[in-house]
C-alpha cells in the first residue's frame, strides 16, 4: 500500500522520470554483467584451463574484458545521474517545506522551536537524500543481477540452486521485525537530532547571556547530554539495519555448505565438471552480494521512511488564517482607513488574551495602546494584520471584516515597525526594500534620510550597500530600529503600526525620528504600542488596556483627570 509520504516523494520524482529511467537502464546493464561474468567462468575452466584450447584464450579474455568495461561505464553513468537528481530532489523538498511553513500561523511556531524546524527541513531532507539513491540502485541493478545470476545457477544445476537458497524464505519474519524496529528508532534519532539543533540555536543566540552569567560549562553539559541521547537513538537504528544483511549471510553460509558437500561428491564421481561447479559457485557467491544489499536497503528504506514521514508531516499542518473563496477587494483609503475591533476575543490555546476588546482607530489620527505587560497589545497588531483571526467578534477596516479579504492583499496596507526589529543578512538597502522592491533609489535615499539613518550610513564603508550581518548584528540596536523605520516609510502604506518604534534610540535620535514618524503618519491611520507614556502624550486617542479589555480611553489630559489606571501608570513612571 502506497502511503501519503511515498506519494509525495513520487510526485517530486515525476518531473525527473526521463533521467531516472535512463539511470535504471544503466543499472540494469551493470547488473546483467554479473550474470555474464559468472557464465564465462565455465568455458574458462572447462575449455581453456582443462581442455587447453588455445584458440579460445583471446576470445574468453576479450569477453571478460568487455563485461568489465560495460560494467564500469554503466556504473559511472547511473551514479552521476543519480547524484544530480538526488541533490535536485533534496533542494525541491526543502523549498516545498519552507514555502509551506511560511504559510502557517503564529501558534505553530510557538510550539515548534526554530532548531527543530531547521532539522525537519535540512536534516531530514539530507538524511533522505543519502538513503534513496542506494535504494533505487539496488532495485535497478541488484534485482537484474539477482535474476541473471540465478539464471546461470539454474542453467548449471537446479538442485544445487534450490539447496543454496532453501533458507531464504525463513528470513521473512525476522527481516520484517528488524525493518519495523529500524523505522521506529530512526524516527527517535531524527527527533533527537532536532533537539540538538534547537540546543545549538539557543546557545548561539544567547551567547552573550551565557558568557555574562558564566554558564558555559552548564550549557556544554546540556549539549553533551542531548548528543548522548541522539547517539543512542542513532545507534539503535543502525544496529537494526545492520542485522538484516547479517541474517542473509547466515543463510548463505548454510546454503554454501550444503552445495559444497552435495556438489563435491558429484564432481568426484564424474557427474559434474569443475567448470560447471566454478560457474555455479561464482554465480551463487555473487547472488548473495546483491541479496545482502537488497536486505540492507530494506533497513535503509525504513530509515528513509522515518525522514520522509517527518517531512510530509509538516505538509499536513494547515494554517487557520486563509483567504476566503471569493476575497473582497481592499477598500479605497478615502482620507485614510478606519480600524475597529468589535467585542473581540482571542486565546492562545487555552490561555485567553483578549476578552471582549472594542475600540476604534480613526483615519488620519494617532491611536496609542498602553497598559501593563500581558494586556494583549501586541495581539491586537497580529489581528489587524491577520497573522491571527479572532475567535469571537470582528476586526474591520472601513467597515469590512478583515476575514473577507486576502491576508496578503490586506498586509500591503500596513507599514510595521516592531520593537524586535527583524533584519536579514543582506545589505542595508535590501533590508529597507523588503516588500517595496519596486521603489526607486531616490525614494530609498529619502526614506533613509527621513528615518535619521543618513548620519550613521555616512560613516559606513559602503553606505547603504553595507551588509547588515546575521540578524542585523553588524548594527547597533538604535541603527537597526532606524532601518526598520525607513522600511515602513519606503513602503508608504496607509496604516502605520508602531510597536515601541523609538525604544532603542537615544534622546536626540528619538526626537528626530518621532518628527519623521509624525510626518510619515500625516493623513494615515497610526496605531502605537507604548510602554513609555511620554512618547504618546500627543496621541489623538489613548486606549488603556488591562487583562484583554479596554479599561479607559481618551486623550492624555482627560485620562490624567479621570485618575484611573492611566493616571496610576503615569504616576509610577514620573514619580520623581
Amino acid at each position: 500500500m502506497v502511503t501519503e509520504p511515498t506519494r509525495w516523494f513520487l510526485s517530486l520524482l515525476r518531473p525527473r522520470r526521463a533521467a531516472l529511467i535512463g539511470a535504471l537502464l544503466l543499472m540494469a546493464a551493470e547488473g546483467a554483467t554479473m550474470g555474464g561474468f559468472s557464465y564465462l567462468i565455465r568455458p574458462l575452466f572447462d575449455t581453456v584451463f582443462l581442455g587447453k584450447d588455445t584458440a579460445m584464450v583471446p576470445l574468453v579474455a576479450l569477453a571478460v574484458a568487455g563485461v568489465f568495461l560495460l560494467r564500469a561505464l554503466a556504473g559511472f553513468g547511473h551514479r552521476v545521474i543519480l547524484a544530480r537528481q538526488a541533490e535536485g530532489l533534496a533542494a525541491d523538498q526543502q523549498n516545498a517545506l519552507l514555502t509551506h511553513l511560511m504559510t502557517l500561523d503564529l501558534p505553530f511556531f510557538q510550539s515548534h522551536p526554530p532548531g527543530a524546524l531547521i532539522e525537519r527541513i535540512r536534516g531530514d531532507a539530507m538524511a533522505f537524500r543519502t538513503l534513496w539513491p542506494p535504494i533505487l540502485s539496488a532495485l535497478g541493478r541488484d534485482v537484474v543481477a539477482l535474476v541473471s545470476l540465478l539464471g546461470v545457477a539454474l542453467w548449471v544445476d537446479w538442485r544445487w540452486t534450490l539447496l543454496a537458497v532453501v533458507g531464504v524464505p525463513l528470513l521473512a519474519l525476522p527481516v520484517s521485525a528488524l525493518q519495523a524496529r529500524a523505522r521506529r528508532t530512526a524516527i527517535a534519532a531524527r527527533t533527537a537530532a532536532g533537539a540538538l539543533s534547537t540546543r545549538l540555536d539557543e546557545i548561539f543566540h544567547g551567547l552573550t547571556t551565557i558568557r555574562l552569567t558564566g554558564s558555559e560549562a552548564a550549557e556544554a553539559e546540556r549539549y553533551r547530554l542531548a548528543t548522548r541521547d541522539y547517539l543512542r537513538a542513532q545507534l539503535r537504528s543502525e544496529t537494526a539495519s545492520a542485522g538484516i544483511p547479517a541474517l542473509i549471510d547466515m543463510v548463505a553460509a548454510a546454503g554454501f555448505a550444503g552445495v559444497m558437500l552435495y556438489g563435491g561428491y558429484q564432481i568426484m564421481a564424474g557427474q559434474k565438471t569443475v567448470g560447471e561447479f566454478m560457474s555455479f559457485f561464482m554465480a551463487m557467491a555473487l547472488v548473495f552480494e546483491p541479496l545482502r544489499r537488497l536486505g540492507s536497503i530494506s533497513g535503509g528504506w525504513a530509515q528513509a521512511r522515518a525522514s520522509l514521514e517527518r517531512m510530509a508531516g509538516l505538509l499536513h499542518e494547515r494554517p487557520t488564517v486563509l483567504p476566503p473563496a471569493e476575497p473582497r477587494a481592499l477598500p479605497a483609503p478615502q482620507g485614510g482607513y478606519r480600524l475597529a475591533l468589535e467585542d473581540v476575543a482571542f486565546a492562545y490555546g487555552d490561555q485567553p488574551v483578549l476578552r471582549g476588546l472594542s475600540f476604534v482607530a480613526e483615519p488620519g489620527q494617532v491611536t496609542a495602546l498602553v497598559g501593563p505587560s500581558g494586556a494583549g497589545k501586541s495581539t491586537v497588531f497580529h489581528l489587524l494584520t491577520r497573522l491571527a483571526d479572532p475567535q469571537a467578534g470582528r476586526v474591520t477596516l472601513n467597515g469590512l471584516d478583515l476575514r473577507e479579504m486576502d491576508p496578503a492583499a490586506l498586509r500591503r496596507a500596513f507599514g510595521v515597525v516592531a520593537q524586535d526589529t527583524a533584519l536579514f543578512d543582506e545589505t542595508i538597502a535590501a533590508n529597507v526594500r523588503l516588500g517595496a522592491g519596486d521603489r526607486s533609489d531616490a525614494a530609498l535615499a529619502a526614506a533613509l534620510e527621513r528615518a535619521q539613518a543618513g548620519e550613521f550610513l555616512a560613516r559606513l564603508p559602503q553606505g547603504a550597500e553595507t551588509p547588515a550581518g546575521p540578524r542585523g548584528s553588524a548594527l547597533s540596536g538604535g541603527q537597526r530600529q532606524r532601518i526598520a523605520i525607513a522600511r515602513a516609510i519606503l513602503r508608504d502604506a496607509p496604516v502605520l503600526l508602531l510597536d515601541e518604534a523609538t525604544s532603542a534610540l537615544d534622546s536626540r535620535s528619538e526626537e528626530l525620528v518621532a518628527q519623521a514618524l509624525a510626518e510619515a503618519g500625516r493623513g494615515r491611520t497610526t496605531l502605537v504600542i507604548a510602554h513609555r507614556l511620554a512618547t504618546v502624550r500627543q496621541a489623538d486617542k489613548i486606549v488603556v488596556m488591562q487583562a484583554g479589555r479596554v479599561a479607559e480611553q481618551g486623550t492624555h489630559a482627560s485620562l490624567l483627570a479621570q485618575g484611573g489606571l492611566y493616571a496610576d501608570l503615569h504616576r509610577l513612571q514620573f514619580k520623581e
